[in-house]
């Protein structure tokens, strides 16, 4: 078994530390002795969507945000949106997460027109949500605790067919007011959490794994791994953060 990973926009969506998130998936098939690629696609970059089996795409600035517009109508928001409803698997962080929506209004009136693969919309605040926060998935993705970092001026609100990613129990979420954290829809995951999000979740690591795994071989072999050092660190900030 393998699973070919495509980074989009490394050159452009890359904040604290999300590139980390590409690693981890990798350490954890690799530990399981299942086969691992990555291509990186960049701006401008012309390789379809489809020929992987997993996506990720990490955050930015408005101002790097604006500057995928013009790749984004050249072809790229039509290949994510067709690759998103075939059901590939996506992990979106913060600004890959705002592209996949409806619109973007900036602090300062700009109106942004994304690409409309998830029927959500942001909107720009010149107050930023910042700080170490955590959500608890949807029962749906296995109800766990998920620990991250949130810097965003953006508020999310989702719409029709998306349902949150999970309820903060510690923080703001998409929007500080209705307790919601990120989106799924069929297998997006999009979130705010930086960090990056998936050495400090392996349980989470493990639900995209497990969906892309199970679209391409219609089974997840995931054996258990040796997880004690993520957990007792889990354990420690969970308890910092007064939500364990």
């Amino acid at each position: 078994m393998e699973l070919k990973i495509c980074h989009l926009y490394p050159d452009v969506l890359n904040l604290y530390g999300d590139r980390g998130n590409i690693l981890c998936l990798r350490r954890r098939l690799e530990w399981r002795g299942l086969g691992f690629s990555l291509t990186e696609l960049p701006l401008g970059g012309g390789d379809a969507l489809g020929a992987f089996d997993l996506v990720f795409i990490g955050g930015g600035q408005d101002f790097e945000q604006t500057v995928l517009l013009e790749d984004l109508r050249r072809g790229r928001g039509a290949d994510i949106r067709s690759a998103v409803e075939d059901g590939m698997p996506f992990l979106c962080v913060c600004g890959g997460y705002q592209l996949l929506g409806r619109s973007y209004r900036t602090a300062d009136g700009q109106e942004c027109p994304y690409i409309g693969a998830l029927d959500l919309y942001t909107l720009g605040s010149e107050d930023r949500l910042i700080g170490n926060y955590v959500f608890q998935l949807e029962p749906e993705d296995g109800g766990s605790l998920v620990i991250g970092f949130e810097n965003h001026g953006g508020r999310t609100y989702l719409g029709s067919g998306v349902r949150p990613l999970g309820r903060v129990r510690k923080g703001y979420g998409n929007n500080g007011e209705d307790g919601t954290e990120g989106a799924r829809y069929k297998n997006v995951f999009g979130t705010y959490s930086h960090g990056p999000l998936l050495p400090k979740n392996p349980a989470f690591c493990d639900r995209l794994l497990a969906c892309a795994l199970e679209r391409k071989y219609g089974r997840a072999d995931l054996e258990p791994l040796e997880d004690a050092a993520e957990e007792a660190a889990r354990a420690g900030m969970l308890a910092r953060l007064g939500a364990d």
